[in-house]
């Protein structure tokens, strides 16, 4: 069989910055840091870039840069952040894109992301074109190429979104293997409510058109984020190798997907595990590093797939933690709940209709597109 291993991080901060002054303020939650953002950076963000390996007793063995060898997507906030905060770091993620390509026959580690942090199937279809426009364009401005692949808020997704994403080029996903419904084999007909997660699948929407979707290694990734599987380099990677089926003749895929904060971040160390790791796979030659678009590009879907609508990897109640009381809680406060979210879910989605309908009577007056505009938009705001 031919083995495969994709590690992908999702990277990601809000933009912390005040609107009128441009610049983040000083948050004493992080002390003894600024603000988060670089309190962030400092434990995840740039450790990733140089990543140490370390032998028992504490020497350097090895410095090496993860991004060149896992699959990454980065908010454009958190980029934008990083490039005028820490421009070192931010060209060692821009670098790691171009030697991965090198590596991986043409495609790139850095995958896409819609541009904020938002909830793709409950914003309205012209929001979510403009996300993804953005995205895109935020994408091709700092890593010089046409994404391949796009990251979802919390993995949040419908029919719908999935083809906006088409409509604009994007060729694959990723999304938690809980949000698949069942699999159509393609040669017999017959349908299995089993998700193989070491293979692609498809996705067939409207009009002939089609998506490919990976979904992570559930279990695996719940590991490395919410449990020990980062606390030592040797059992990480005990529990990657473990997840191959060493079934004669196929090709797998082993790929899990968590917020890239988890290493270094979440999990104190986590960069080295992972370094660690990496340099272990390279070094035996026994599994293939790659990433989602190399692995696609050589291992088409042969199945279709159907998802689970309105549903997201954060939630088990599908998009309900964003809109109403669903019961999901940290348990950290006795009688909390969340009431609160209807009416101010509402309320924000009546301001934005109303916001909206004055943006398109008043710039009406000045083109005939306005949303293209929007759009445009982008050009300015990034070169400001």
């Amino acid at each position: 069989m031919t083995k495969y291993l994709c590690i992908h991080g999702h990277f990601y901060q809000p933009p912390r910055e005040n609107p009128w002054l441009n610049f983040v303020e000083q948050e004493k939650s992080a002390a003894p840091f600024h603000d988060w953002n670089e309190k962030i950076n400092y434990e995840c963000y740039a450790p990733n870039s140089a990543a140490r390996i370390s032998d028992n007793t504490g020497n350097i063995l090895g410095i090496i840069n993860n991004y060149e060898y896992i699959s990454f997507n980065f908010g454009p906030t958190l980029l934008s952040w990083l490039e005028k905060y820490d421009p070192e770091t931010y060209s060692k993620i821009l670098e790691a894109d171009k030697v991965s390509q090198t590596r991986c026959q043409g495609h790139g580690n850095a995958l896409a992301q819609v541009y904020n942090h938002i909830i793709m199937p409950l914003a309205s279809k012209q929001d979510q074109i403009n996300q993804i426009n953005w995205g895109i364009r935020d994408f091709q401005a700092r890593f010089k190429r046409a994404p391949e692949g796009m990251w979802l808020a919390e993995t949040a997704v419908n029919l719908q979104t999935l083809e906006l994403l088409v409509d604009q080029g994007i060729k694959f996903t990723i999304l938690s293997p809980y949000q698949a419904q069942k699999v159509i084999k393609t040669a017999s007909g017959a349908c299995d409510e089993n998700i193989d997660t070491t293979k692609a699948y498809r996705v067939y929407l409207k009009h002939q058109k089609f998506i490919d979707v990976f979904f992570y290694d559930g279990s695996l990734s719940n590991s490395v984020a919410f449990e020990d599987a980062l606390k030592n380099s040797e059992t990480f990677l005990t529990k990657l190798m473990s997840k191959f089926s060493c079934t004669p003749n196929k090709k797998e895929l082993v790929n899990i997907a968590t917020d890239g904060e988890s290493y270094g971040h979440h999990k104190k160390f986590g960069d080295m595990t992972l370094a660690f790791a990496l340099e272990e796979v390279r070094a035996k030659g026994e599994v293939i590093l790659t990433n989602y678009g190399q692995f696609l590009a050589e291992n088409p879907p042969e199945d279709e797939v159907r998802i689970i609508e309105d549903s997201s990897w954060s939630c088990s109640h599908g998009l309900e933690r964003w809109r109403s009381n669903c019961g999901c809680t940290t348990g950290r406060k006795a009688g909390w709940q969340q009431e609160w979210r209807k009416p101010l879910r509402q309320a924000l989605n009546y301001l934005k209709k109303e916001v909206d309908s004055l943006y398109i009577q008043e710039m009406s007056k000045y083109s005939a597109d306005p949303w293209q505009v929007y759009q445009n938009y982008y050009d300015l705001y990034i070169g400001r």
